[in-house]
């Protein structure tokens, strides 16, 4: 492989013999300047395998390194040094700004062509090695991510479980989940948390498969002994999920045990109020209610959007979040763009569920 030597030197006859020298190592190619100045031009477009520099002028030598050394692609490459026996001053300054060895002139042939070979030999084992760790890099980014990924997907279709259970779809928490990210996005949370909202919410509601089918199915309007049975599903949900090692389901058991507190502190099953309530759940709860509320269900027909833009606003600072009621409504179009893209119509199978739920990102 062709390496590229940069020589520079305000000698021209040191500027030939150096290159005939560089000539005999075979795989090289000397690029010699007599000014500086040209010589750091050049890097901007190439980078050398070795640079070889007369010290020149004491300090002009010394400023030469250091802005070679400021360029981030010739951090690293080696230089080597010539300098007169009576400039050890400025040879000891050179090794601090960034040279790598130093030879005194007049410079033997036989050891510059070793040190010359060796640096390159360094330089091209630290390219390589370099090269061997972005892969390896790319390589643990790729498994991480399939990781990830099947975390993503056990954890969707876990969600499903409680909905085969429920009268709702798997577009509903399709559609509840891209909200919940929409409220995040809003809110000015970070995509890193967006995301893990979006991956967290379809839990929400997991506990129900611990809730009775007389009572989980019940087509009418549960009687209060009913209702506080139904009510345990938060703090099931939250046992089922609680202690995971995974930031998701963690995640989703603090939704799962929150979304139904309410910001007056009237919720259940702890009485949180305000701020006590995890962020995660107070957000759910909005987008939770509102796709409920716009769904049909065979005990009820679907509300507008005007009942239930008005519910939300009417519970705005005591059923919920005044921020989380604000945050969404300002994503309106997005709204409607989850809506018409997670439909009731998709089909129901958990792949096909799982494949839509990958279509987009809002």
């Amino acid at each position: 492989m062709q390496q590229n030597v940069l020589i520079v030197d305000e000698s021209q006859s040191n500027l030939v013999a150096i290159s005939e020298l560089v000539n005999k190592m075979g795989d090289c190619v000397p690029h010699v300047f007599l000014l500086a100045s040209e010589a750091l031009a050049w890097t901007r477009h190439n980078v050398p395998d070795l640079v070889i520099v007369d010290l020149m002028r004491g300090e002009i030598g010394l400023q030469f390194i250091e802005r070679l050394r400021q360029n981030p692609v010739c951090a690293l490459v080696p230089i080597l040094m010539t300098t007169a026996s009576d400039q050890k001053h400025f040879r000891y300054r050179s090794l601090d700004v960034g040279a790598n060895d130093c030879l005194v002139k007049p410079v033997d042939k036989v050891e510059f062509l070793a040190r010359a070979k060796n640096l390159l030999s360094l330089n091209r084992a630290r390219r390589d090695l370099a090269a061997r760790n972005a892969s390896l890099d790319e390589e643990v980014r790729i498994r991480t991510q399939e990781v990830l990924d099947r975390e993503q997907e056990t954890v969707f279709r876990l969600s499903l479980a409680a909905e085969y259970r429920d009268p709702e779809t798997g577009a509903h928490i399709l559609r509840m989940a891209n909200y919940s990210k929409l409220i995040a996005r809003e809110l000015g949370l970070s995509a890193d948390v967006q995301k893990l909202v979006l991956e967290a919410a379809p839990l929400h509601d997991i506990g129900k498969v611990g809730i009775t089918d007389n009572i989980l199915l019940k087509p009418g309007r549960l009687n209060p002994a009913e209702f506080e049975v139904m009510k345990k599903h938060a703090s099931i949900g939250h046992e089922l999920l609680n202690g995971s090692s995974s930031r998701v389901l963690q995640t989703g058991a603090e939704i799962a045990l929150g979304h139904h507190e309410k910001f007056d502190g009237s919720g259940y099953p702890q009485g949180l109020r305000g701020q006590d309530i995890p962020i995660y759940s107070r957000i759910v709860a909005v987008a939770d209610v509102f796709d409920a509320l716009g769904s049909d269900r065979p005990y009820k027909r679907a509300w507008k959007d005007e009942a239930v833009l008005d519910f939300l606003q009417a519970g705005s600072g005591t059923h919920f979040d005044p921020e989380c009621v604000g945050a969404f409504l300002s994503a309106w179009d997005d709204v409607e763009k989850i809506r018409s893209t997670f439909h009731e119509d998709i089909p129901a199978e958990p792949e096909d569920l799982w494949r839509a739920s990958q279509i987009a990102s809002f």
